[in-house]
This record gives C-alpha cells, structure tokens and sequence, in this order.
C-alpha cells in the first residue's frame, strides 16, 4: 500500500468555512453534542475570517493531492511579559485536527512543528495549548508540559 505524500500549505481567508469544519469535527470526536456545535459554526467561520484577514490567526493546512486533510493554527495573543518572556505576543495552538483515515503518519505532529517554527522566526518564547486525551502524548514528545490552568463559564449571553 502506498501511503499519499502530504505538502503543507498556510490557510487563507478563503479556508476559514474548511477550518471551521474541521474545528466542528475535532470537538464532536471529543465529546461535544453536534447541534450545539452547529449553533455556533457560522459565526465561528466568520470569525476565523477575520482573524485570518488581520494576522490574528496562522493556519497551516495538509494536502493529499487536492484535498485538505488536516490542519492546524495558532492565535497570536497579546498579553502583558511575565517570568518566562519579556516579550508581550504568546502563541497558543489550536484547531489541530487530522481526518481519521490519515491519521497514525504523524501529520499533527508535523503541522504543530510548522507552527512552532513561525513562532520561533517571531521571537515567541512562550506557547500553549490545551489537549485532547487522543493529543497529549504527542505535544508531551514535543516538549509541552501541564500547567495549572483553571476554567470557569460565566452563565449569560454566549454561553452554550
């Protein structure tokens, strides 16, 4: 069996609808109920949109021949220096998502290593994430380490 050869490519605006159905699929595969996804999904591909029209957000997308078959972003965050950079732009991962019949060959691990090499040719030190039970194991190889993060989701307007 041949396995397909994959060329990485940066995400346009233009992908913002493929990246938002990516997101959708990768939240569903975690748990998350479809039709609270779908209440969202417009304005999520807007807002990909947009913040890839102002350089908010990179994308990097996989191709198998002509189709898209995983990505990844990151968000550029500007947040104030703390003990670990003087810098004031974080980085933080998201969207990771490869489709599952090209999985096991080791594309999210390439798509976060392209990230992590834009972060670096922008001087960004400090990168985060948060993890899929089915991811951690690869961004632990790469270097990622637990923090002490905490969540909590105010009742009200935009709650799901």
């Amino acid at each position: 069996m041949t396995l397909p050869s994959y060329a990485l490519r940066p995400a346009t605006v233009a992908d913002a609808a493929l990246i938002q159905c990516q997101r959708d699929a990768m939240f569903t595969e975690m748990g998350q109920d479809p039709a609270r996804l779908a209440q969202v999904h417009a304005v999520g591909a807007t807002w990909l949109r947009g913040a890839l029209g102002r350089g908010l957000y990179t994308g990097v997308l996989a191709e198998a021949g002509a189709e898209v078959v995983a990505g990844a972003g990151v968000l550029w965050q500007d947040l104030p220096p703390n003990v670990d950079t003087s810098l004031t732009v974080r980085a933080y991962i998201l969207n990771v998502y490869v489709q599952p019949e090209h999985r096991g060959r080791k594309l999210a691990r390439r798509l976060v290593e392209h990230l992590l090499a834009e972060c670096g040719a922008r001087g960004v030190r400090l990168v985060s994430l948060h993890a899929s039970d089915a991811g951690r194991s690869t961004y632990a190889a790469l270097g990622f380490m637990p923090t002490n993060e905490l969540r909590l989701v105010l009742p009200g307007e935009g709650a799901a």
